[in-house]
């Protein structure tokens, strides 16, 4: 099946849905786990289908000067966790190929002349760059604030320390349910409702990250770690 847009702001090709905006992407109908950054790439490769977006773009675009990471890693990370959500193969690829040292494209058989939407700016890294945004947000320590969450999901789910959250992330790049499972049942993970009260007791600027104390519900007076973005209505 060739590739068609929908409308601005959904793309379907083969069997996915990429829903730009919410930043969601589904395969058949069903919700497929796909972290920010890889789903930026896919974004960005998904606004001029059949064109090459180097490496450069990719950097400058999604990781600022002022970002403090190991691009290529970063990267190549983003693209393996890219190809697994879309059962993509890097030696005979469907849809995203590989020039190497240049960049990427993608290769999708494009139908109709519609441009997609720019991926959410909620997605996007903010001026400045993430670092920046920890810098600012170094004033929120101490103050209530409300959790929010990417996408229209009325629940976040979030990690208890950073051992816990580098298992996570590990666990989602190989969309192994059951083990994410298992941390939630042994309280490493939370699923805490969005709009839940918090208040903000250290902001880790080098992972871009508040800990947090949940003050309402099932979860009421645990720490945990949120990302800076899921940070809202601090007073």
């Amino acid at each position: 099946m060739g590739l068609a847009w929908q409308s601005a702001d959904v793309v379907r090709f083969h069997a996915y849905e990429v829903h730009l905006r919410a930043g969601e992407l589904y395969k058949a109908g069903r919700k497929i786990k796909l972290q920010a950054q890889p789903f930026q790439v896919l974004a960005m490769l998904l606004e001029c289908p059949g064109e090459v977006v180097t490496r450069e773009d990719l950097q400058k675009r999604l990781w600022p000067a002022d970002t403090f990471v190991d691009f290529d890693h970063s990267l190549n990370t983003a693209i393996k966790k890219l190809r697994q959500a879309l059962s993509d193969n890097k030696k005979n690829p469907r849809f995203i190929e590989t020039l190497p040292k240049r960049g990427y494209r993608f290769i999708g058989k494009v139908e109709g002349n519609s441009k997609p939407a720019a991926v959410a700016p909620s997605l996007l890294p903010r001026k400045g760059g993430l670092a920046a945004e920890g810098k600012a947000a170094h004033s929120w320590v101490g103050r209530l604030a409300k959790l929010s969450t990417d996408g229209r999901s009325a629940f976040a789910l979030v990690s208890a320390d950073e051992e816990s959250a580098a298992e996570r992330e590990k666990l989602e790049g190989a969309n192994d349910d059951v083990g994410l499972s298992l941390l939630i049942a042994a309280q490493r993970l939370f699923l805490v409702v969005k709009g839940t009260p918090i208040r903000i007791l250290e902001v880790r600027e080098a992972t871009c990250c508040c800990l947090v104390r949940v003050l309402e519900g099932e979860h009421y007076g645990k720490a945990a770690l949120v990302p800076l973005r899921w940070i809202a209505e601090v007073n």
